[in-house]
């Protein structure tokens, strides 16, 4: 089964490196409707780093990954539809993410357990990370958005000073490369009616997952 970078893991606050300005930042901090709406549309996969070897290996495994976010502001709820290039293969998993806003994290059932993930948002709106496990020593870790599939060399500063700032090295990063995929197009899934209640992962059982071609960027 895929490895979703949104969905890993428990999160709980780092702590942190006040000299530094990315370390004083790394703070999950209460969603408000404008939060939502700055993590709304579609996001690339870039790199993820997890202390915990098993994870980190299944995380390798990502060539390249993109996804669609669209909040509910009234129903505290994420709308997640996740492609995913693993193996040459595409693989679409689409789910719903509770809001957490006091908290500033999101949530889902994996597993029968509902796991969180710190949303950690920085200075450039076009990047954002998720913190997992952030005081676990064992299973602590990053993952990094953009809303291009290639970022910048600021902008990858911003992550590589995050993944110091919790005490992890940079040889645990991995990277996906979205160059090396090959672009074909794959058949979009049906969004919930109007008037449809939606229903949480705890509700549908399993995600819905489809293999398909290698994800196209569109």
């Amino acid at each position: 089964m895929a490895l979703s970078w949104a969905l890993a893991a428990l999160s709980l606050l780092p702590l942190l490196d006040a000299q530094s300005p990315v370390c004083a930042n790394l703070t999950a901090e209460p969603i408000t409707n404008a939060t939502l709406d700055q993590i709304s549309g579609k996001w690339f996969c870039i790199a993820s780093a997890f202390h915990n070897p098993e994870v980190n290996q299944i995380a390798g495994t990502l060539q390249a990954g993109f996804f669609y976010m669209e909040p509910n502001h009234t129903n505290d709820i994420v709308l997640l539809r996740d492609y995913q290039t693993i193996g040459d293969k595409c693989v679409y998993n689409s789910s719903y993410l509770k809001v957490q806003r006091e908290n500033g994290t999101l949530s889902k059932y994996e597993s029968g357990e509902e796991q969180f993930a710190d949303l950690l948002l920085t200075k450039d709106p076009k990047i954002f990370m998720f913190g997992h496990s952030l005081k676990d020593e064992q299973n602590k870790g990053l993952s990094f958005y953009a809303d291009k599939p290639e970022v910048t060399e600021e902008q990858m500063r911003v992550f590589h000073e995050a993944i110091t700032c919790i005490g992890m090295q940079k040889s645990e990063i991995s990277y996906t490369d979205a160059k090396k995929v090959k672009a074909r197009r794959t058949r979009q899934p049906r969004r919930p009616r109007q008037g449809e209640r939606p229903r949480l992962h705890s509700e549908a059982g399993h995600p819905v997952f489809k293999r398909l071609s290698p994800c196209r960027d569109s």
